[in-house]
């Protein structure tokens, strides 16, 4: 057992914020020991596997996509 798994086994995760896929959904890593997680749909973190990196990276592409056409509509009518 690694030192730091055994630091997080005794005192718990130190958990930040990696990546912000859209304003409910983030990325964690432990501090310690690198574990990383997300939030699913439940809205509970869960360990990040594949599967949820690859749906995370879809959520991403289309809140980016909505965000940006959001923008241009926003600046297109204050034109107006």
């Amino acid at each position: 057992m690694t030192p730091n798994k055994f630091y997080c086994d005794l005192f718990g995760h130190n958990y930040q914020i990696t990546k912000k896929v859209t304003n409910h959904v983030n990325e964690y890593t432990c501090k310690c020991c690198k574990k990383q997680l997300t939030t699913n749909s439940n809205g509970q973190l869960t360990e990040l596997t594949a599967k949820y990196q690859e749906i995370n990276s879809a959520l991403e592409r289309i809140y980016n996509n909505k965000s940006m056409r959001l923008k241009r509509k926003t600046l297109s009518s204050s034109i107006c």
